[in-house]
């Protein structure tokens, strides 16, 4: 007989093990993924990225609030050799698939220089709009609305933020 606490450790300990990213799991999730894209008709290289790129639409659509960033064109193009190498072995090519997936499919992480670039930037943009206007050279500031001017700014602020960390720091974000 399973006792009350017998079942309370069921749910733990299938939380414990990582039950959503159990083996099982995983291999399902690619094995559907590959039969539903890959076994396209694939004769080039455009055609497997293609169908590469559709993965990743298709998971960044169907979960929400999780996205996943794209592997570069230089792994997926490694991954296309290696996948046209196995071509006369259908489960090699399906092997190869779902080893590249599992190794290249990471979640995307929120920046933290983004964050408080978009918490910083809205008042920010106030204050900027309110000293302008003081400015006789920036007179008119006071035309354009402030529903219109703060999202530019905030905008303008993160583009800026994410450029300055591409360019100066050689992050590929």
């Amino acid at each position: 007989m399973i006792t009350s606490s017998q079942k309370m450790g069921v749910a733990p300990s299938y939380m414990g093990k990582g039950f959503g990213q159990s083996k099982q799991l995983s291999d399902l999730v690619s094995g559907t993924l590959y039969d539903q894209f890959v076994k396209k008709d694939i004769k080039t290289f455009g055609d497997f990225h293609i169908a590469v790129l559709d993965i990743f639409i298709s998971l960044n659509s169907a979960l929400p609030g999780k996205h996943y960033d794209v592997p570069s064109r230089k792994d997926v193009e490694e991954c296309f050799t290696k996948w046209e190498e196995a071509k006369n072995h259908s489960e090699d090519q399906k092997t190869e698939f779902i080893d590249f997936m599992m190794k290249n499919v990471k979640q995307n992480k929120p920046d933290s220089a983004m964050i408080i670039a978009g918490i910083v930037a809205p008042p920010g943009a106030m204050v900027a709009k309110r000293a302008g206007e003081g400015v006789s050279q920036l007179n008119m500031i006071k035309v354009i609305p402030d529903v219109v001017f703060v999202p530019s700014a905030t905008m303008l602020a993160l583009v800026s933020v994410k450029f300055c960390k591409r360019i100066l720091m050689g992050i590929s974000s």
